[in-house]
């Protein structure tokens, strides 16, 4: 057994079972649904009723995770007797990070002879899954709590996030995304391309003249970045808000362009990254050479 754990949020969009499968703890975020309280547990049941929900008009709201909640869950962690790696969402997507640090810096001097580790992941969504599963696999293979670091932090901006929304609305009245602005009485059918780049905030890189052609988009960037590198064995996590049809379609032709690619796997869009996209959302997300917008 190793002798550190590394844990993450909710908002890794990671499924329960896969977090349970390989014991790895989660701090949930919560979020409202007209106005009732509710904790982000990473099921897939409790994602699909949050989309069907919305598509018939419930309202989302979502909170950080404050000092306190932190520091709760990393006494708990360390409680355990192992060092501890911290996995959250970019700074820049939430203040709950500076909370996570904050807490962190508490509970350091209660247990010295632990390391609590919290990494700045420049990652979101499932992003952030991808590296939260590539650093476990290597914990589980027997490497040590330094060098799981050491590869997370070489490799968290090579993990590419492209995404599509059916309406920029939900973003703009979120704040989430920095150049929203420059979509503003756009057409209904114009549908936002979006990545995640070095900074860790979500940008609007591209405006597509309908769904399928949004789907086209990130489909090119995809093959794009895998005509760079050698992808046998790349893993894909494509995550959506109630349009797995969509998934499959770019699913089936990132397989068909490259068949040596490894697992893709295909699942529900968490809850409190949803509550800022809202219902067709989709994601891709894989290890690539580095980020580029296109």
């Amino acid at each position: 057994m190793p002798d550190y754990l590394i844990a993450t949020s909710s908002t890794s969009d990671l499924p329960r079972t896969w977090l349970d499968g390989h014991n790895v703890p989660f701090i949930p975020y919560t979020y409202t649904v007209n106005d009732e309280l509710r904790e982000d547990d990473c099921r897939e049941e409790s994602r699909a009723a949050v989309y069907t929900g919305m598509r018939a008009g419930d309202r989302l709201k979502t909170s950080m995770i404050n000092e306190f909640v932190y520091y709760d869950f990393f006494k708990q962690l360390l409680d355990t007797g192992k060092d501890v790696i911290f996995l959250d969402m970019s700074r820049e997507m939430s203040v709950s990070f500076v909370n996570a640090n904050k807490a962190a810096e508490r509970i350091r001097p209660e247990y010295p002879k632990q390391k609590l580790y919290v990494m700045d992941t420049y990652c979101i969504s499932g992003g952030l899954g991808l590296l939260v599963e590539k650093m476990v696999q290597r914990m589980e293979a027997g490497a040590g709590f330094d060098e799981v670091i050491a590869w997370g932090e070489e490799n968290k901006l090579k993990i590419a996030h492209r995404f599509t929304v059916d309406d920029l609305n939900y973003l703009k009245a979120g704040g989430r995304v920095s150049n929203a602005s420059a979509l503003v009485g756009s057409l209904l059918s114009i549908k936002p391309v979006l990545y995640v780049p070095d900074r860790g905030t979500l940008d609007v890189v591209k405006k597509a003249r309908g769904r399928k052609a949004a789907l086209r988009t990130i489909i090119d960037s995809v093959l794009h970045d895998l005509s760079k590198i050698d992808c046998t064995g790349t893993t894909f996590h494509i995550l959506h808000a109630d349009c797995r049809a969509d998934a499959e379609y770019v699913r089936d032709e990132i397989r068909k362009a490259y068949p040596q690619v490894g697992e893709i796997t295909i699942t529900s869009l968490g809850v409190v990254i949803g509550a800022h996209c809202g219902p067709g959302l989709l994601t891709v997300f894989y290890l690539c050479e580095s980020r580029q917008p296109e």
